[in-house]
């Protein structure tokens, strides 16, 4: 799929929602030291993810067959076990480590990525006040 045109330029870029649809950031696809990685903007602060996360998330939760918690943390917290934000930083994940690309704004792996994966038809994701969770699309 080429889910880069869906997900914008940074003069075009995707208005996504948090999972629990209380807030308001923007996905786009950019260039940055030469590599393709996706600017997530809230506010005024910038992440920057590896934009490999989008295929390799979406195989993990291929693999892990059912819905898994997101566990949305910022870098300097440690992430709960068996969630997509401890996922996003493990040492075993397909990168070997951290998903987010921007020192001090690593995390949030598990606020920020999943509603894109939503938008791009890749996952279900719960929109509750807290403790969502999501789960692949069979495509």
């Amino acid at each position: 799929m080429n889910y880069k045109e869906k997900i914008g330029t940074k003069e075009n870029p995707l208005l996504l929602k948090t999972p629990p649809l209380s807030s308001e950031y923007t996905m786009h696809v950019d260039i940055k030291n030469d590599k393709e990685v996706l600017v997530c903007t809230v506010g005024k602060t910038i992440l920057y993810y590896d934009i490999s996360i989008i295929e390799d998330l979406y195989q993990m939760l291929l693999e892990h067959g059912d819905w898994m918690f997101l566990g949305s943390k910022d870098e300097k917290v440690e992430a709960k076990p068996d969630t997509v934000e401890f996922w996003g930083r493990a040492a075993d994940n397909p990168i070997g480590g951290w998903y987010g690309l921007r020192k001090g704004f690593r995390g949030r792996v598990g606020m920020y990525i999943p509603p894109l994966l939503e938008a791009l038809g890749y996952a279900a994701v719960e929109h509750n006040k807290r403790n969502n969770r999501m789960r692949a699309i069979k495509r």
